[in-house]
This record gives C-alpha cells, sequence and structure tokens, in this order.
C-alpha cells in the first residue's frame, strides 16, 4: 500500500517548480535562464529513463535538433505558428524517428547502445550542416515569435508566456515520467539492468519494454528541443552534435538518476553554474563545471537527489 506521505525528494521538486514560478517575477532576466533550465530537463528525463536500463545515449541529441528543426522549418517554409502546434509537432515527429532509430538500437547494450546512438546522432548532424540550401548550414534558420492559441505578444511578455508554458510541461513530464518509473513497465525496464535474461524467462521482450522506452524518451526530447529553439529563436545543427549529447548526460549525472526530479535538479545547477561563470568568467566556465562534476561523482556519486536522499535517511536515523 502507498503511503500518503510525500517523499523529501518530491517536496524539494514542488519548491523547486514554484521559484520557477515566481523568482522570474523578481527578476526580468531569469525568465529565459528558467525556461532554459526546464526545457533541458525535460530532455534529461529521457536519459533518465534509458538509465533505469543500463543504457547510456550518447546521441540523444539528435532528438533534441529534430523538434527544434521542426519548428524552424515551419516557421521557415509555412509560416506563423502556434506554441501548441511547435511543441506537438517536435515532440510527434522526434516520437517517430525515434521510433525508427529505436527499432535497431534496442538490439544491442551497454557501449554498442551508445555508440550506436551517436552514430546516428552524427549522421544527422552532417545533414544539417551540408544540405544549406535547406538548413542554411552552420548559420542555421531563425525560429519565429509564435502566437499561443492565436494571440501573440511582444518580446517582453512572451519570455513570460514560454517560461509558463515550460513550467507546464515540465511539471506534466516529471509527474508522468515518475509515475512510469513506479509502474509495471517501469519496474519491467529496471529489469533490463538487473538482469535481462530472467526478464525475457518470464515471457517480457526486453527489446520491446527498451523500445517503448526509447521512443518516450525521444519524444521528450523533442519537446525540450522545440522548447529551447523557441527560447533562443533559433535552430542550428549544433543543438545534434556530439557536444550537446554530452551535456544532457553530464546533467543527467550531476542530478542523479534515482529519481526523475534529477533532471531538473542537474539542468539548474548546470545553467546556473554556466550564467553565472560565462559572465564573470567568460574563458573558464567550462573548467568550474568540469570540478563541479569531479566533486560530485567524489563525494555524492548519486547525483544531488543522492545528496538529499543521504541527507534524509541520516535524519531519520538520528531518531
Amino acid at each position: 500500500m502507498m503511503s500518503g506521505r510525500i517523499k523529501p525528494v518530491t517536496t524539494v521538486a514542488i519548491i523547486f517548480f514554484l521559484v520557477s514560478a515566481v523568482a522570474p517575477l523578481l527578476v526580468s532576466s531569469w525568465a529565459t535562464l528558467f525556461a532554459l533550465i526546464l526545457a533541458k530537463g525535460i530532455v534529461v528525463l529521457g536519459i533518465i529513463l534509458l538509465l533505469q536500463a543500463g543504457q547510456v545515449s550518447f546521441g540523444h541529441a539528435m532528438f533534441f535538433a529534430t523538434g527544434a528543426y521542426t519548428a524552424a522549418f515551419w516557421g521557415k517554409y509555412v509560416g506563423g505558428g502556434d506554441i501548441v502546434l511547435f511543441i506537438a509537432l517536435g515532440g510527434i515527429t522526434s516520437a517517430v524517428f525515434g521510433l525508427i532509430v529505436g527499432l535497431f538500437v534496442v538490439r544491442y547494450r551497454e557501449i554498442f547502445f551508445g555508440m550506436l546512438n551517436l552514430a546516428f546522432s552524427m549522421v544527422l548532424w552532417s545533414l544539417l550542416e551540408k544540405m544549406f540550401h535547406y538548413t542554411n548550414g552552420a548559420d542555421g534558420i531563425r525560429v519565429p515569435r509564435p502566437a499561443l492559441l492565436g494571440l501573440s505578444f511582444t518580446p517582453e511578455i512572451f519570455q513570460y508566456v514560454i517560461l509558463y508554458v515550460s513550467l507546464l510541461i515540465a511539471v506534466v513530464a516529471f509527474y508522468g515520467v515518475q509515475r512510469y518509473l513506479d509502474s509495471p513497465l517501469g519496474h519491467m525496464l529496471r529489469a533490463i539492468k538487473a538482469n535481462e535474461t530472467r526478464l525475457e524467462y518470464l515471457g517480457t521482450s526486453a527489446r520491446r519494454v527498451l523500445l517503448i522506452g526509447y521512443v518516450i524518451s525521444a519524444f521528450l526530447g523533442g519537446i525540450g528541443g522545440t522548447l529551447v529553439a523557441i527560447v533562443q529563436q533559433i535552430a542550428t545543427p549544433e543543438f545534434g552534435f556530439w557536444t550537446k549529447s554530452g551535456e544532457f548526460v553530464f546533467i543527467a549525472i550531476l542530478g542523479g538518476s534515482t529519481h526523475a526530479f534529477g533532471a531538473f535538479a542537474g539542468a539548474a545547477m548546470f545553467e546556473c553554474v554556466r550564467f553565472y561563470a560565462a559572465a564573470h568568467l567568460a574563458d573558464t566556465w567550462q573548467l568550474i563545471l568540469g570540478v563541479v562534476l569531479i566533486v560530485i561523482i567524489l563525494y555524492a556519486p548519486n547525483g544531488l537527489i543522492g545528496l538529499r536522499q543521504r541527507y534524509g535517511q541520516a535524519k531519520q536515523g538520528g531518531h
């Protein structure tokens, strides 16, 4: 029977989402920062899903780029657009792409899984770079500021509109992923890491379970990519480069994969360090992030979420 008591990590997640809603009203420059944190957190939720199965994708930026370019192509070739339409198209296109790629990659495990994802991602990046007539190459495609349900906004108001749209999607995605992980399907996904052979003996196809998780992960990546493209008003091939995939894995490790909120905890730490370090130490922000990751690995191998969980257990043990 489930306890009615709210878990400490869930409490922290609720506080984080409330801060995301209120803080930008006090400091307007934080609106874009929090929108990026939420959007990237949505992408990293997909990475955390795959980590439950013991698989690391080094090419997940391909779905991030797919979502971004879906919005960009619509703006360039169709014109206009709505936030809801962009997000729906970005998510669905990425999910379909994820299904196609997933049919190949779910046959493999561990380093082969990661490298095959990387290979697909670099193929997409090369196409975005070389097909200049359609993609503008390295310059990317500008994403026009979309309306919301037919309503247009000034740039000052729009930054809050996209923030709260991102917040709404982030809350729904966070809740949905955590419920998924706690469901029988989520337990089967974890079983791939624990004992895949036993899962097969029980009559469950490990490939099918992993494929479902992979498509959901791609869907989340596409939504996150669409949101970032709307916030930054541009989509470039860099969105699909291997360093972007590494960034998402970095964030997942930083936040921790034992709970869905790890995606947002890691994204918040990553973006805040980059935002302020780039402003004051422009040439060394990567060094600072590297030091932060080393400290996390040494003292909190389960990420920031692991710190909170360990503190909660120690507090309970003291009573």
